[in-house]
């Protein structure tokens, strides 16, 4: 048996972690990163918002259960590197059809395992997120730490250009939403879809599948333009209303998505998740700032201020809302995180319009932010009878 191949990853700061190669050989450079959830990897690698991130994932074995046609949520993966602690001998279950190393390997992007991640993990919590080099190529410790010294910041850069649809198109509307696959026979109580249907327009700025899933099983025709649509295209779909995806990077580097989403603001009731939240924020004339390490993972509480509900949340953002500068802004803070109080929702004060920092469709996470869906459909059911 040959032996196992060397990988490396190399931190800004010079900290080197050695372990093993699998999937694709390749050298690439990113922030380092870290994801909480326990299960979901499949989930993780396909979120366009992680474009750019070498991802390392907290739980101690990750490949178990190998990679299947259903969990994608885009069509290839979108992080730059995957880090694990082991990498499972054994892929077993009756949906895979592949193995994880062979699916990273198939579309170039570089893992290694049996690297420390609880000691990584907590260096990016200490000293937060950082630049990266992973190589699963020969290469010396100081060109690895070159190159992630090297690498473009997070912050300031457009990456939703990257990961944003090419056209206009339209989302199946049959689709029954991001419903469990269960053995052929099996039933099982789910909320029925509404027989009258609205229309959306969904911004896709790194979308995940499972969004336009849960807008079409909760009463929704979609359509989903690309993030650079300019205002006047959108209101010639003649949308009842706006949906505003998730993303990648720094929201403050994208004045263009900003004055859109100012123009369309007074006209349609809009819901904006993650990066459409920070959308709104800067739409209505605040600002955002870098997190120190981010909240990636599928057991971030929230508390709503209005009612006191606390909600287990999934999240993958490292940025989120000044609250000082949405003061006076014609919104209120509806949620906050209670790990560190940061902004986790707004609510305009005389508008239809409402968001939040969290992944409401989970895909990996908790499905308590579910009912989220059901309060935009009956948003827009008052705005087109004429009670808001």
């Amino acid at each position: 048996m040959s032996s196992p191949k060397p990988a490396l990853l190399a931190l800004e700061d010079g900290s080197l972690f050695r372990g093993r190669a699998f999937g694709a050989d390749a050298t690439v450079a990113g922030e380092c990163v870290f994801n909480t959830s326990m299960t979901g990897y499949q989930e993780i690698l396909t979120d366009p918002s992680y474009c750019g991130q070498i991802v390392t994932m907290t739980a101690v074995q990750i490949g178990n259960y190998g990679i299947n046609e259903e969990d994608n949520e885009a069509a290839a993966p979108r992080c730059t590197g995957f880090v694990v602690r082991e990498l499972s001998p054994v892929v077993s279950n009756w949906r895979s059809r592949l193995s994880l190393g062979d699916y990273l390997a198939r579309h170039g992007i570089p893992g290694i395992s049996d690297v420390d991640t609880r000691a990584l993990t907590k260096k990016l919590r200490v000293d937060g997120a950082m630049k990266c080099c992973l190589s699963t190529r020969p290469i010396a410790d100081a060109e690895a730490i070159a190159l992630a010294r090297g690498w473009r910041d997070m912050a300031g850069t457009d990456y939703v250009r990257e990961v944003t649809c090419a056209a206009p198109y339209a989302w199946p509307s049959v689709d029954r939403g991001n419903l469990p696959y269960l053995p052929v026979g099996t039933t099982m109580n789910l909320p029925a879809t509404p027989a009258r249907r609205f229309r959306v327009a969904a911004f896709d700025y790194g979308a995940k599948f499972s969004i336009f899933r849960k807008l079409a099983h909760h009463g929704f025709d979609v359509q989903v333009f690309p993030a650079t649509t300019p205002p006047e295209a959108v209101r010639e779909h003649r949308p009842d209303a706006i949906f505003l995806s998730n993303g990648p990077g720094d929201p403050a580097a994208l004045p263009y998505i900003h004055h859109t989403v100012t123009n369309l603001l007074p006209d349609f009731p809009m819901f904006g998740i993650c990066l459409g939240h920070q959308m709104l924020t800067h739409a209505l004339g605040g600002t955002t700032f870098k997190l120190k390490f981010g909240h990636r993972g599928g057991n971030q509480p929230v508390q709503n201020l209005e009612t006191g509900r606390v909600s287990i949340t999934a999240q993958n953002h490292g940025f989120a809302t000044d609250p000082k500068s949405i003061e006076q802004r014609g919104a209120r803070i509806t949620e906050i995180n209670l790990n560190d109080r940061t902004v986790e929702g707004l609510r305009h004060n005389t508008l239809p319009v409402f968001s939040v920092q969290y992944h409401p469709e989970a895909a990996p996470g908790p499905n308590d932010a579910d009912p989220l869906f059901v309060d935009f459909y009956r948003m827009v059911e008052a705005r087109q009878a004429g009670k808001i």
